[in-house]
């Protein structure tokens, strides 16, 4: 099982993760939607597409814009479309 975890509360947790570039992307309904705020970031990949962005909650501490998805990717990224990576300090366990 592998689980994101920041600000000692687990955000997501799946042993159905992909892999790319060294994130885990979690499956979007592995990830607790209590944590997650919208966000208005958007950044591209040339080779992923266009990553919208959460901005973590917990406990009333705010960690802006560290989780990403790609709601639709290009060809080469279909396995990660839709699925949730973290970063900003957010732990990821294995």
């Amino acid at each position: 099982m592998v689980k994101a975890v920041w600000n000692g509360r687990v955000i997501a947790d799946s042993d159905d993760t992909v892999v790319v570039e060294g994130n885990h992307y979690f499956p979007r309904d592995a990830v607790k939607d209590r944590y997650l705020r919208d966000s208005r970031l958007h950044s591209v990949c040339p080779w992923k597409g266009e990553a919208s962005y959460h901005t973590l909650e917990v406990d009333g501490k705010l960690n802006v814009d560290a989780a990403w998805y790609y709601p639709q990717t290009t060809k080469r990224a279909k396995p990660i479309e839709g699925r949730v990576a973290f970063w900003r300090g957010v732990t990821i366990e294995e």
